[in-house]
């Protein structure tokens, strides 16, 4: 663990100041900034490496105070810096943790995309997308924050919850949420996707689906999958949605599962030839359209 090309902590800049400061202090700065333009000041994610310090392993992102709660408890430390600068949109911040368990893997890079088409290419090189929009709420501007780990990890658990009751737990547990209601825009309940990862390549999952009807539930079934309990249309007056997920079989071992929301993303990704999911996660109300995609 304590390798000197290990992340050991993070930083947030929104001024000169901030820049200054992190930049005195030995931090790395990722150099795009991911206010998008949409302000007068520049926001830019920083990052640090000491030999024989504790590594991050974990990351995640709050835009909702309970969506804090959890973090907070599970002892996740917070940025008190607000990525977001949309005139309107929410304030997002940061959180980070130094995990031990066997499904912590360091992280040793991180990657900032502004664009949809920069987004396969990362996913073919190994990299993880953290599921929140940092620029949410901002018009054609989807900024995602990636990480790279220290070893080949993949996906060996996924899971739903549509409250918050249940976070820490699953932090404790080792989950990672995909930071993003997949109710988002329909009302209804707060309805969150997590994942654990592993090193361990026989126990991963090989392969994903979303049912929208009861057909597609009995004809998925019958294929082997097992069916996550939470409906990711809880509260809703649209389909009932569930994801279901396959651990057995010759397929590829995921290592990567992205929610996207722009059409222009979903092309991206299925030209590219990553495994697309074509079942819109907010079938039958207003709310906005979502796709799993997975590598």
């Amino acid at each position: 663990m304590a390798n000197e090309h290990l992340i050991t902590k993070l930083g947030v800049s929104t001024s000169k100041d901030d820049e200054e400061i992190l930049g005195a202090q030995g931090y790395q700065l990722i150099n795009v900034d991911i206010s998008g333009g949409n302000c007068s000041h520049r926001v830019f994610l920083w990052y640090k490496k000491e030999c024989g310090m504790r590594p991050v392993t974990r990351i995640q992102f709050s835009f909702l105070n309970e969506m804090s709660k959890g973090l907070d408890s599970a002892g996740y430390e917070k940025i008190e810096k607000n990525l977001n600068t949309v005139v309107g949109g929410r304030a997002i911040n940061l959180w980070y943790f130094y995990g031990n368990s066997e499904f912590d893997i360091p992280i040793v890079n991180l990657e900032v995309s502004k664009d949809a088409k920069e987004e396969p290419a990362l996913l073919q090189d190994g990299w993880e997308r953290l599921g929140c929009e940092l620029n949410r709420g901002a018009p054609n501007n989807l900024i995602y924050l990636w990480v790279k780990r220290e070893k080949p990890s993949y996906i060996c658990e996924i899971a739903a919850t549509s409250d918050f009751n249940s976070d820490k737990q699953k932090f404790d547990l080792g989950f990672t949420r995909v930071d993003e209601d997949t109710n988002r825009g329909a009302g209804g309940d707060y309805v969150y996707l997590w994942y654990r990862r592993t090193t361990d390549k026989s126990k991963a999952l090989t392969a994903l689906n979303v049912s929208t009807d009861f057909q597609e539930n009995v004809r998925i079934q019958n294929e082997g999958f097992k069916k996550l309990s939470v409906n990711l249309n809880a509260g809703t007056t649209g389909n009932d949605v569930y994801v279901w997920h396959l651990n057995e079989g010759c397929e590829s071992q995921i290592k990567v599962m992205v929610l996207l929301m722009n059409s222009d993303a979903c092309q991206v990704y299925q030209k590219a030839g990553v495994n697309f999911v074509n079942k819109n996660l907010n079938e039958g109300n207003r709310g906005q359209k979502m796709y799993i995609a997975y590598q």
